[in-house]
């Protein structure tokens, strides 16, 4: 991942952390279920982008490496990640 993604992306799971943390006290505050519910669809809509960033790095660098390398066996093992990653993601 580079200097730039890592910061960028260690922001966003902290900002992340944050929400997360604030989930807890608004349960705590016994807040409005619907607030809770709202909060956390926030939480995982920010997730999701942080998955797709990451995935779109290792797209770019080590499944274009993979490809550039012209090891096949590296190549499928790369996919095959890529496969089984994104059939867990559409879970």
């Amino acid at each position: 991942m580079s200097r730039d993604s890592k910061t960028a992306t260690l922001k966003r799971l902290n900002r992340i952390e944050g929400q997360v943390r604030g989930l807890g006290r608004m349960v705590e505050d016994d807040r409005y279920c619907i607030d809770i519910v709202t909060q956390i669809s926030a939480v995982r809509a920010a997730l999701r982008r942080v998955e797709e960033e990451i995935l779109r790095e290792h797209v770019a660098h080590c499944v274009e490496h993979a490809i550039a390398s012209g090891n096949k066996a590296d190549q499928r093992r790369k996919v095959a990640e890529l496969m089984d990653v994104m059939g867990r993601a559409a879970r």
